[in-house]
């Protein structure tokens, strides 16, 4: 049983869950000198009085390793989907064709690289950071569902470790994503 008073393993499991698919989608967003759709993601466009992300107003491919497009469906939106992609932190310029926006990838340069391997951190560091916040709301739960008489001290014990192990997945897993998109960003 995973379920104890306002206790519910299961729940722990998904929100630490959601903590790692958070650092998957920044994880994304960084450059990695490899043209990746999910890159314009987090770029908005003010578009109808509104910021709307880059996928709401085109289709975004990748035509060629270092390269992007993104056809605008509303030709009135192109110089927008441009100014969006250049004010970006990105550093990348694009260039625009009627509704057609190429965008060239640069290789990046071991400065630049060094910068998105510390952002990665830092972006791991924020996961873990969470995955812990979620570990301390479960194990409170847990002291409230004991000091009710919801539950053992035995079953305390027991549901403690599942998540004590739940958290030390969820860690080992941010882990092995951040040395992957590091190797990623360092690679020539």
């Amino acid at each position: 049983m995973s379920k104890a008073g306002d206790f519910d393993l299961n729940d722990i499991k998904r929100r630490m869950d959601g903590a790692v698919e958070a650092l998957k989608k920044e994880f994304s967003g960084l450059r990695t000198g490899r043209a990746s759709a999910a890159l314009l993601d987090p770029i908005k466009v003010d578009a109808y009085g509104s910021p709307t992300p880059i996928p709401q107003v085109g289709t975004v491919t990748t035509p060629e390793p270092r390269m992007l497009s993104v056809q605008v469906w509303d030709k009135n939106l192109a110089p927008a989907v441009d100014k969006a992609i250049r004010n970006s932190s990105l550093g990348l310029n694009p260039v625009v064709e009627g509704t057609l926006i190429r965008i060239p990838i640069p290789p990046l340069n071991e400065e630049r690289r060094a910068e998105l391997a510390k952002t990665a951190g830092a972006y791991a560091e924020q996961a873990r950071v969470a995955v812990r916040n979620v570990r301390r709301d479960g194990m409170d739960a847990l002291k409230r569902a004991e000091k009710d008489n919801h539950i053992s001290e035995d079953e305390h014990k027991r549901y403690s470790d599942q998540v004590q192990k739940a958290t030390d997945a969820e860690i080992e897993h941010i882990d092995q994503l951040l040395k992957q998109k590091q190797e990623e960003i360092t690679q020539v």
